[in-house]
């Protein structure tokens, strides 16, 4: 069985879907690799690892992706028109495709697979369950864009992050405010606490309480019996009502006041981000604050972040929406996706080296989106029109 890893060709992407430590496992496990020349470079894994690693090297795409019986990609691949090649139209029929394929966002992608004949399994969708933990990708990446939204923030911000006491006076610690208490949050406000800032937080989930302050953090509490109902079974926040986010605008914005760095990470499945901090808001901020927004790309959790920018408001707070942020801490990155796609692969290829789709098994299930030029996935199989349509 052959497994195929291409690279990556979307916009502010450097991750790569396998490393050369996990190529050398896959190897031993009795598997092919092949590896696009030049899909480990944003990573700093360069050709020569994966050799060592006893994988095969492809010239191109077309001879990677071509040859796989299993295609890992981070981005979802490239279609007709989207840019200089049509991955998916080098993929074999037959072939298995895993990745971050976004596919309730990019229903029409999903249909292309279908059509191409290709079983396709999205990573987001991964269940949060205790079994599926070594699989979770959106917690391995939101970790490591909670630590580098705080890096983000301290580089733009113009002073110093700690307390310091000095012969020519103190300079105060910085107030940093985490807004979203996931696993980007959590990762956010224990980066912040340990560069010396001074670090407050708030979420919608009673739940995240006991963890933020376990970090040594304060929370912002508005009403603590309405927000012990704003969470789901699978330990995400539902959308608050417009009565609680209008109480919480207003208590966030009393707060924002005295706070030099905000950090925004909250996001809804499959939605838009809720605007948790509106131009009104940004406008009691003292000049020389700084809001990282790491939903811009759903929308945004702040009004006024553009995608891919920095920009100042003219009261002179800074708004950092960079794109793709994981893709910023590239090597880590793309370390834990592949270990994450490797304990997935493990759900796919039996003790005999075939590969065994068990659509019994719930992470199986609630992963997989195209199969025998169907869509498949419940939630996108209704809306769907037949694979030669």
């Amino acid at each position: 069985m052959k497994i195929s890893i291409a690279r990556e060709r979307r916009a502010q992407e450097r991750r790569v879907a396998t490393t050369p430590d996990t190529a050398k496992r896959l190897v031993g496990m009795g598997l092919e690799v092949v590896v696009e020349s030049g899909a480990g470079a944003g990573g700093s894994f360069p050709d020569s690892a994966y050799e060592a690693a006893g994988a095969k090297i492809a010239r191109d795409a077309a001879a990677a992706l071509g040859a796989g019986d299993i295609v890992l990609k981070v981005q979802r691949p490239l279609r007709q028109g989207e840019g200089a090649i049509d991955e998916v139209a080098l993929m074999k029929r037959g072939a298995v495709l895993i990745g971050l394929l976004q596919p309730l966002q990019q229903r029409a992608d999903v249909e292309a697979y279908a059509r191409a004949g290709i079983t396709a399994f999205a990573m987001e969708l991964v269940p949060r369950i205790t079994r599926a933990q070594s699989m979770d990708v959106l917690s391995s990446q939101a970790n490591l864009a909670g630590y580098r939204a705080v890096l983000d923030a301290a580089t733009e911000f113009g002073r110093a992050m700690p307390m310091m006491m000095t012969a020519a006076g103190t300079i105060p610690p910085a107030r940093v405010l985490v807004m979203g208490a996931g696993v980007a949050g959590l990762q956010a406000i224990a980066t912040a606490r340990r560069l010396g800032a001074v670090v407050s937080a708030t979420d919608v989930r009673f739940a995240a309480k006991e963890q933020v302050e376990s970090l040594g953090a304060t929370f912002l509490a508005v009403d603590i019996e309405a927000m012990k109902a704003m969470e789901t079974a699978g330990g995400y926040a539902k959308e608050m009502g417009e009565d609680f986010a209008r109480r919480q605008r207003e208590h966030v914005t009393e707060a924002l006041r005295k706070i030099d760095i905000v950090i925004c990470t909250a996001l809804i499945p499959g939605r838009k981000a809720p605007v948790l901090i509106t131009r009104q808001m940004v406008a009691v901020m003292r000049p020389g604050s700084v809001i990282v927004d790491l939903a811009v790309e759903q929308g945004g959790n702040v009004e006024g972040s553009e995608f891919g920018k920095t920009v100042t408001t003219a009261n002179g707070v800074s708004i950092v929406g960079h794109a793709n942020v994981p893709s910023r801490i590239a090597v880590d990155a793309s370390q834990l996706y592949s270990k994450n796609l490797l304990a997935f692969l493990g759900l796919l290829i039996d003790k005999e080296k075939q590969l065994r789709i068990d659509t019994a098994d719930e992470i199986v299930k609630a992963t997989l989106l195209t199969r025998d030029g169907k869509v498949v996935h419940p939630e996108l199989a209704a809306a769907a029109p037949a694979a030669g349509a």
